[in-house]
């Protein structure tokens, strides 16, 4: 079932995460800033992230977890298990081949996914070596998706929810040995980042080992539903990577102008925190339970987790925006604001987080409805509408970038994120997939009241108890944790007040299993 202790069990591990990455991100702006070689290591993160999250937790993942719980619905783990292994053989060929001719192209990949870096060949040659290094942690991560979307048809998330915790673990740890010029650093953290995919992989070996899925590498065979997988594959490259595409957009047109890879990259890193907490939490959670009610016939149960699901999301990602606009400031200053990342590069960060930030409840909503068709075996659906939003991301950020630099890519990959919501809930209203009934309804309208109480409790406090840039890192600190509580405090009251979405119901999502 669709519950809240699973959402809790993945969002969980997911804050672990976000925390050391808040860590990580902290220590390579103090000791790399926004200049050249910390550029040329955020696309060498990029690139191979990109290909991770469109590929292994995108088209692969949103394809082969509905095709695995049928298979394990239909017969069983051990058949399920045999469907794996047949994946993963050709999977593995396909990530090996295609690594060595990434390896051997890099240059011309880096030509394309950072033109703007052609001016200075230093930066350039830099991102080259950096991505070199970094590109075989998208084998390892392809992997992991096989063996994490296993974990998750058997309802077991947790295992899987640690991974990101090891990436983020190990970069942390590097950077305290680390020494050196900025060069090194962007070095020594690229060979970071694929070890951290080698142990990620290890990890959930060993998980799937101790819950009895023992993979074995037969010989690479197309069987029919591996055909199968690949078809459904194809549409969701794009479909459930809407997010991802857009960020490649982003750094391409950010690269054009220096600085803006740094600013786009840092803003997206605390705007990504409450995407994945909400977005992603109930995106792996909700695609398995809505598998599982429809291959049992049970459209009704389908949709109230659809329901359900759409409203805990917009309970916390509507207020976590408005929280990111108002604070914006404050969180940058506080967060990114020493060594080499000084007060204007905190500005632009910031302006780019409040951009961002509006279009959080979109990405959030689109995790949710995506899954709607994804428990169909529907990848065609979501791949039209995302690549009408794309376009529209290229549209806007062209048009814009020219005039007013990353304020226009940020701009147009939060316009891309309404569309694509609103294309995706449009389609499946008219499907009778969806309906929003009373209780979301009747929600709604109180819970913007109670997030319009927050924007102003916030915004006043902020103006009362910040202390502005040149404060220490303890007081800023300490003044953020009080306006953030203020605004949470007065959010909780009006929740209270205004009786929006009894938490006695949502607190029966955590005992349903």
């Amino acid at each position: 079932m669709f519950s809240l202790r699973a959402i809790a069990t993945v969002g969980g591990m997911t804050l672990l995460s976000r925390i050391l990455g808040f860590v990580r991100e902290v220590m390579i702006a103090g000791i790399l800033g926004a200049g050249p070689m910390a550029e040329a290591f955020i696309v060498a993160m990029r690139l191979p992230n990109l290909l991770r999250q469109m590929f292994a937790e995108g088209a692969f993942s949103a394809a082969f977890v509905p095709v695995f719980t049928r298979h394990v619905a239909e017969g069983g783990v051990n058949g399920a298990r045999i469907f794996a292994e047949q994946v993963l053989s050709v999977l593995l060929v396909a990530l090996l081949v295609t690594t060595i001719a990434a390896e051997l192209a890099m240059p011309w990949l880096i030509h394309l996914f950072a033109p703007g870096f052609d001016e200075m060949p230093e930066k350039f040659a830099a991102t080259v070596l950096f991505t070199g290094i970094t590109f075989p942690y998208i084998v390892f991560m392809s992997l992991c998706a096989l063996q994490g979307g296993m974990l998750n048809g058997l309802q077991k998330f947790g295992q899987n929810a640690v991974t990101p915790v090891i990436l983020n673990a190990i970069l942390v740890a590097s950077m305290w040995f680390i020494r050196g010029d900025d060069f090194f650093v962007g070095q020594a953290l690229s060979w970071s980042v694929t070890l951290a995919g080698l142990v990620q992989f290890l990890w959930l070996t060993y998980a799937c080992h101790r819950a009895g899925l023992r993979l074995r590498l037969p010989w690479p065979r197309f069987t029919p539903d591996v055909k199968r997988l690949c078809i459904l594959m194809v549409p969701g490259l794009i479909g459930s990577s809407v997010n991802q595409i857009n960020l490649a957009v982003s750094t391409i047109l950010a690269s054009l102008h220096p600085g803006s890879v740094s600013y786009i990259y840092y803003a997206d890193r605390l705007y990504q925190l409450p995407l994945a907490l909400i977005g992603s939490a109930i995106g792996v959670v909700l695609l398995p339970a809505l598998t599982r009610s429809l291959r049992g016939d049970d459209p009704a149960a389908a949709l109230r987790m659809q329901n359900r699901a759409l409203e805990l999301g917009l309970m916390l990602s509507l207020p976590a925006t408005i929280g990111l606009m108002v604070a914006a400031l404050p969180i940058v200053t506080t967060v990114y604001q020493r060594g080499a990342f000084g007060h204007d590069d905190a500005q632009a960060v910031a302006l780019a987080l409040m951009i961002m930030s509006a279009g959080l409840p979109a990405y959030v909503g689109n995790k949710a409805l995506t899954a709607a068709f994804l428990a169909r075996e529907d990848t065609a659906t979501p791949f039209k509408q995302a690549a009408i939003s794309v376009a529209i991301n290229i549209s806007i950020s062209a048009l814009l970038t020219p005039t007013y630099g990353y304020i226009g890519v940020a701009i147009g990959a939060m316009a891309s994120a309404w569309v694509n919501a609103i294309l995706l809930a449009a389609i499946l209203l008219r499907r009778g997939y969806l309906t929003f009934d009373d209780r979301l309804r009747r929600m709604l309208p109180r819970l913007f009241l109670c997030c319009a109480g927050l924007g102003a409790a916030t915004w006043a406090a902020g103006d009362l108890l910040w202390p502005g840039g040149s404060a220490s890192t303890l007081e800023q600190a300490l003044a953020l944790v009080a306006i953030i509580a203020a605004g949470g405090a007065v959010f909780a009251g009006l929740i209270l007040l205004l009786r929006v979405s009894s938490f006695a119901e949502l607190r029966n999502l955590r005992r349903r299993r």
